[in-house]
């Protein structure tokens, strides 16, 4: 049996991964509300979290919308680049509710729940349940946490697995002077219904990955499911990304990170709660910086939110004797260029199933595991310090993100990132 600590996309990747093997699991998920929704987000489907699909979703059900072409625009909004380029592209939602209808049969509009499995282990998702601690009891580890009303418990499992995000309370507990950093610029972003955008705009974002760079701001956009992760032409949503520069410190950065009610948020001002005021500034500004096609996505998105670009990386992956094991976001946290967040969730659980199954050495997993999360993480600096605080050609930010879509396995990492 496993404890999983973080309910989100990684927590339910390893779940899966351990559910298929037998295992018996249990999730623990610090959100008050049992179910996580209106996330908002897009994500970009790369070949790992597309085989974590093949390997587990039992829904038969599209699960993305296809690009077939990346294209760069002008100010002006004109076509200045383009490569044919396959890439699959869905919604956290949509993501979210597929799993949980594998892991724990939680039925929704999203889709149907798959027959259990008489094989697959037993699967325990709790939420409201903040992890306080834990400690190594026998053979296993027992794990504490405490509820939104402050009731106190714990369970106890062979090992813990921390899936819980990029401001994980394992990784503090673990290692404590580990910090999640600001980058010195926030990610603006939102959707937009295909059938109310303007018909040009439909045009150059439909079945396309679009990009826009000048100096200090970078955006980019593509299609995603809908509403209960529809794919009809029409109902999709327009999701885009506007990365623009917001000096720590600065009083725009406080103004912008700052909610409708008067709380500043740390990392992620969420969908609904944006300071009107504050959101206006940036509708003005993108009108002045952007490609029309941008300008009319970002003004026209109802529900904007807002999430501080950040770094952070720990040392190694396992601790006390491998019973505690970092998994995604967790071990590194990814600066959004990469678009390979959710694939190192879905690549780490399926390598750790993999380990633990004999199918690999220890050894083998770890280099792997570590080795992905420390080459991704500085390629995610240095496409961030390239794009923001660099004024560079087109030519070398096409040229940066054709190697991140270097699928994994034809990756070489440096000796530097494989030392365990």
């Amino acid at each position: 049996m496993s404890d999983q600590v973080g309910g989100s996309l990684g927590g339910l990747a390893t779940g899966l991964a351990l559910k298929a093997l037998g295992h018996d699991t249990t999730i623990l998920e610090r959100n008050p509300a049992p179910l996580l929704q209106d996330q908002g987000a897009g994500i970009v489907a790369g070949g790992d979290t597309l085989e974590l699909f093949k390997r587990y979703n039992r829904v038969d059900r599209p699960i993305a919308v296809s690009s077939a072409r990346r294209q760069y625009l002008d100010r002006e909004g004109n076509i200045i680049h383009k490569e044919e380029m396959v890439q699959n592209m869905t919604s956290w939602d949509l993501a979210y509710y597929l799993m949980r209808a594998n892991y724990d049969g939680i039925e929704s509009p999203y889709c149907n729940v798959p027959d259990p499995v008489p094989e697959h282990g037993k699967a325990t998702h709790l939420h409201d349940r903040q992890v306080t601690g834990f400690k190594e009891e026998g053979d296993g580890i027992r794990v504490y946490w405490r509820t939104s009303k402050g009731e106190e418990g714990s369970t106890y499992g062979d090992i813990l697995i921390g899936a819980d995000g990029p401001s994980s309370t394992v990784r503090k507990i673990l290692e404590p002077s580990v910090e999640r950093k600001y980058s010195g610029y926030c990610a603006l972003r939102g959707t937009l219904i295909e059938s109310e955008a303007s018909a040009s705009t439909r045009e150059t974002f439909t079945n396309r990955f679009v990009f826009f760079h000048c100096p200090g701001v970078q955006i980019l956009a593509y299609l995603i499911p809908g509403k209960d992760g529809t794919v009809e032409p029409g109902q999709r949503l327009i999701n885009f990304v506007y990365y623009t520069n917001f000096p720590e410190g600065s009083p725009e950065l406080e103004e912008i990170m700052t909610d409708k009610d008067g709380r500043r948020r740390q990392i992620t001002v969420p969908p609904g709660v944006i300071n009107p005021d504050a959101w206006e500034k940036q509708r003005k500004l993108a009108h002045e910086r952007l490609p029309p096609q941008f300008a009319e996505i970002v003004c026209g998105t109802k529900k904007p939110f807002v999430q501080a670009v950040t770094d952070v990386l720990t040392p190694q992956n396992e601790y006390l004797n491998g019973k505690v094991v970092l998994i995604g976001d967790a071990l590194a946290g990814f600066r959004p260029h990469t678009v390979a967040s959710t694939s190192q969730a879905a690549f780490d659980a399926m390598l750790y199933a993999d380990y633990i199954s004999g199918k690999i050495s220890k050894d083998e997993w770890k280099k792997q595991t570590v080795g992905f999360a420390r080459y991704i993480h500085k390629r995610g600096v240095d496409m961030g310090v390239r794009s923001q605080h660099q004024d560079l050609p087109l030519e070398e930010h096409i040229n940066d993100r054709n190697r991140a879509s270097v699928p994994r396995e034809q990756e070489v990492y440096p000796e530097w990132a494989t030392v365990i």
